[in-house]
């Protein structure tokens, strides 16, 4: 075996042992939380780092015992802090951006949060109907809220959007054909792309038309004994504008009747109301596609519904039904914390109390003048607590943006807090506001940080106000 340097066997020696380190007040602080084995799992972590580098590094008469003991508790307290930053945590969305993906697209509800935490979060009459004793079926009455809004004959609920399009497809087209317009062949976010989704089910998908022109003559021609299914995709996430044509529902509704077949739309945002009156155009209202002829829609519960991320199923019963009797539906179905959050949310626009209970409606609704009061309101705020003279602040106009896929070309007019401070940049306020407690996503343009109080409620600006301080 090679003898090691003289300096090498220094450094390695100086290496503070796995026992002495979890014997440090940094260790014994985590200890209450992680628990021994996980500290201990950190502790070798960082110790087997430090010896790689001791052993690389030729000259190990520069390590002394104090400065490797002090180094791996410094480590050691970063390896936690990258461990809390990837789990979940509670952030201020002051991006504008009102269904941000990242940020777990529609917040929930008072009554939403209210009803995960008192109905669901204990044991609950899931699949028990409380009037007879005998076992009921899962989400009965928000389904029946949903078809009470939609105008179907029937509902089901699974885990997500893709997950209702894989059942649909499955079920009414495996090993047979599926007509979608070539234009409607979409990729949404996180690799969720319709010909993928298509193929895993079994189905054989046909494509008819352009990209920006599609006639109902072109799905005629494509229908053969091999035809299961006509699908319309609504291009969530873009929009051909210019020279452009796609059939209507109620003719393609026609002509898959005629031929004795179902027509399937994935309506992806799901639209319970027109949102045009709040610059939202091109969203399928759920209700207008059920009473065009469509045979079965599926939409996001997260969206603009504002309720939990779920996979919505709104349609003729007999389809439904077979949908429900599939055993892929076990394994897709929404559990009871979708549930109570998907009735609170569903109730309150039975109510016609959506515009007021619903942040995601909400945050649509507001105008840009209430935005701006706020905003100069807070900047009021922080210049009576003495924030930093170096903090400079105003109010620009701007823009917000709907997200999460739904509206791409609406965006509506806001009023935004431009931040710049004498000393640190833009990626600098950034990144602090990120690392704050809880942590304030921003976003930068022109070298300066912008703020959208569109997406901060109300009872979160006393956090911002704080975060906006301790930049100093």
């Amino acid at each position: 075996m090679t003898r090691k340097s003289a300096p090498e066997n220094y450094g390695l020696r100086a290496l503070p042992s796995i026992d002495a380190l979890l014997r440090t007040e940094t260790a014994k602080a985590l200890m209450p939380t992680l628990g021994p084995q996980h500290v201990a799992l950190l502790v070798r972590n960082v110790t087997d780092a430090l010896r790689r580098e001791v052993q690389e590094n030729r000259d190990g008469s520069a390590y002394s015992k104090a400065a490797l003991l002090e180094e791996a508790e410094r480590r050691i307290t970063i390896a936690h802090l990258r461990e809390v930053s990837r789990g979940l945590a509670r952030v201020v969305n002051a991006t504008g951006v009102i269904l941000h993906t990242n940020l777990g697209r529609a917040p929930l509800s008072d009554a939403a949060r209210r009803a995960i935490a008192d109905e669901a979060a204990r044991y609950c009459n899931l699949e028990l109907d409380l009037a007879t004793g005998d076992r009921g079926r899962r989400g009965a009455l928000v389904e029946e809220l949903i078809t009470e809004l939609t105008g179907a004959e029937s509902a089901l609920i699974v885990n997500n959007c893709a997950a209702a399009a894989l059942l649909i497809l499955s079920v009414l087209a495996r090993d047979g054909e599926t007509i979608v317009s070539r234009g409607e062949l979409v990729e949404i976010g996180g690799d969720f792309r319709v010909p993928d989704v298509m193929a895993s089910s079994g189905t054989t998908l046909i494509e008819v038309g352009t990209t920006n022109r599609t006639s109902i003559s072109d799905y005629s021609k494509a229908i053969s004994e091999r035809t299961r299914l006509l699908m319309r995709v609504h291009t969530s996430n873009y929009r051909i504008v210019g020279f452009t044509r796609t059939p209507g529902l109620t003719e393609l509704a026609d002509l898959a009747h005629n031929a004795g077949l179902p027509l399937y739309e994935d309506a992806g945002s799901g639209a319970l109301v027109d949102f045009s009156k709040y610059g939202i155009t091109g969203e399928p209202v759920i209700a207008e596609s059920v009473a065009a002829g469509v045979d079965v829609v599926s939409f996001s519960g997260d969206k603009l519904p504002g309720g939990p991320q779920a996979g919505l199923v709104a349609g003729r019963k007999e389809i439904v039904e077979r949908l429900r009797a599939h055993p892929l539906y076990r394994a897709l179905r929404a559990d009871k914390l979708a549930l109570a959050a998907l009735q609170a949310t569903f109730e309150a626009h039975r109510r016609g109390e959506s515009f007021t209970e619903i942040p995601t409606l909400k945050m649509i609704a507001m105008t840009p003048d209430e935005i701006k009061t706020r905003s100069l309101a807070l900047i009021d705020l922080l210049r009576k607590n003495h924030a930093s003279k170096d903090l400079r602040l105003e109010v620009v106009s701007g823009e917000s943006a709907i997200g999460g896929g739904s509206g791409p070309t609406s965006h509506p007019p806001t009023a935004l807090i431009s931040i710049r401070h004498k000393t640190l940049s833009a990626d600098q306020i950034e990144s602090r506001l990120r690392n704050s407690s809880p942590p304030v996503i921003s976003r930068i343009a022109e070298d300066r940080v912008l703020l959208d109080l569109r997406t901060v409620a109300e009872d979160e600006e006393s956090q911002l106000a704080k975060a906006l301080e301790s930049l100093g």
